[in-house]
């Protein structure tokens, strides 16, 4: 028996207990998900969990990692892009990605609902997770806003006008469902999107045009 034929069932093993708890936690959250739960759905045993992913933390780490991904590859986002764009456009573009999620799929959707929960009921992976991957996407947004801010703003100022700036976009990510029924009977389909970029973006460099 081959090497890559032995790794097959491990595969398999892996992506079924993924895709089981990517559906739970982003039903119940991290506390409401038992590792039970997971290893049900998935048809796989507790151990399978503990040596592929050290554990539920570790599992949800590793959730954590899918989700955010799937964010980066939509749209083709990346930050040596931006970089080589006026800033007016690479603003508008960043903007853009950041509400690309409004028109994503089903697994998305899981995606999604799992930082829903992280943003009532933030984990203790989650911090290990802000420290390995997000915080690369949150220095390449920082060095995007300096690009609008005056010679000398601090490090926190610049921060902060990059967190604010992604808030602008989340805050409908996040309240996708609800913001699609009554009283708001918001439509996100492409033109809905577009304009919504326009609009944050125009916004945002008034708010810019204040700080030269």
């Amino acid at each position: 028996m081959t090497t890559r034929t032995m790794t097959r069932p491990a595969e398999y093993t892996r992506h079924s207990i993924l895709k089981a708890a990517v559906a739970l936690f982003a039903e119940r959250g991290y506390d409401g998900t038992s590792v039970r739960a997971i290893v049900t759905k998935a048809r796989v045993n507790q151990a399978a969990i503990n040596y592929h992913f050290k554990g539920k933390e570790g599992l949800y780490l590793e959730v954590l990692k899918v989700a955010f991904e799937g964010y980066l590859r939509l749209d083709n986002f990346g930050p040596e892009r931006l970089k080589d764009m006026p800033r007016e456009d690479a603003l508008r573009s960043f903007l853009r990605q950041q509400l690309q999620p409004l028109l994503a799929s089903k697994e998305m959707n899981h995606y999604i609902r799992i930082f829903a929960w992280e943003n009532v009921r933030p984990s203790k992976a989650l911090r290990s997770f802000v420290t390995t991957s997000a915080m690369p996407f949150l220095d390449s947004a920082t060095d995007l806003v300096r690009r609008f801010l005056p010679p000398g703003t601090s490090d926190e100022d610049a921060m902060c006008a990059a967190i604010s700036l992604m808030g602008q976009c989340s805050i409908f990510v996040l309240n996708r469902e609800q913001f699609a029924h009554p009283p708001f009977d918001l439509k996100f389909d492409e033109a809905f999107v577009e304009r919504l970029a326009d609009f944050l973006s125009a916004l945002t460099l008034q708010g810019f045009a204040h700080q030269a």
